[in-house]
């Protein structure tokens, strides 16, 4: 199993129409092509107007292959049109889980 971790910086003030649109419009899709959410989650404390979300697969392949069939989705190219400028950074990060891991 691998983890792609993200982490989103959201324009000052826009992180509950972010949360909604995402809830309404990008997660259906997401969940259609991607499955493994694993969480996703709001800063509490630190950075502010950041959402970390953190998806797994089978593999680099496995997630190409999801991320490709979520690409092609029209209703993908739809949400991305309607969110664009929502946000202003993006980091992302594929963690492998060591031998004690829970997530493996």
């Amino acid at each position: 199993m691998i983890i792609d971790h993200r982490t989103y910086t959201i324009a000052h003030g826009r992180n509950k129409e972010y949360l909604a649109m995402f809830e309404a419009e990008g997660l259906p899709v997401q969940l259609k092509h991607l499955g493994n959410l694993i969480g996703y989650f709001v800063t509490a404390i630190g950075p502010v107007n950041e959402v970390v979300h953190m998806w797994g697969y089978e593999s680099l392949a496995d997630m190409e292959t999801r991320r490709a069939k979520r690409d092609a989705d029209p209703d993908w190219t739809a949400y991305r049109k309607n969110s664009a400028g929502l946000l202003t950074d993006q980091r992302n990060k594929i963690l492998s889980p060591v031998g004690f891991s829970p997530l493996k």
